[in-house]
């Protein structure tokens, strides 16, 4: 399977594919960050981000995407812009024929670290160690993006046994 996780952002929008191997483990295919210029005007920002996810999702053409699910967030203002982010990243996946799936930040976290109260800091470790990946991966939206494909990979063989019926 190739899952493309997504930790959605108005500024960074992070990325991270990685394909599962046989026998186990998977592997970092692409890891980075999609960036729009916080000076343009908001519609700009959308349009630039909806056209970097579309190259993407067209070049990669992943199985499923995994999306961050957006929670309320102290700043408004971001949570907006996130939450503006992640439709995007939800409707171009739908539209590039993936399968969509969105996971809590606590889902993912546990996934990968072991724990839901993970920190940023030992997740980015652990999909740096379960990735074989030797260099940090910065700026750490590019871990989190990783994190939720490795979710994914961990959640997709229970999904399967559920059926088409049941979402994350």
């Amino acid at each position: 399977m190739f899952v493309l996780g997504i930790d959605p952002g108005l500024s960074r929008c992070g990325y991270g594919a990685v394909e599962s191997r046989p026998g186990g483990g998977a592997r970092a295919v692409a890891v980075g960050v999609l960036r729009t210029p916080p000076s343009a005007p908001v519609p700009e920002r959308l349009a630039e981000l909806q056209h970097e996810l579309r190259v993407l999702l067209a070049e990669l053409r992943p199985d499923a995407v995994a999306v961050e699910r957006v929670f309320f967030q102290s700043n408004v203002r971001t949570a907006i812009g996130v939450a503006q982010a992640s439709g995007l990243a939800l409707a171009e996946a739908y539209a590039a024929g993936a399968a969509v799936a969105e996971y809590s930040p606590n889902q993912v976290k546990e996934a990968v670290a072991g724990w839901g109260g993970a920190g940023k800091d030992e997740v980015e470790r652990m999909v740096r160690t379960l990735l074989g990946i030797d260099q940090p991966l910065r700026p750490v939206d590019a871990a989190d993006a990783a994190a939720l494909a490795l979710c994914h990979l961990a959640h997709a063989p229970r999904l399967a046994r559920l059926g088409p019926a049941v979402a994350p």
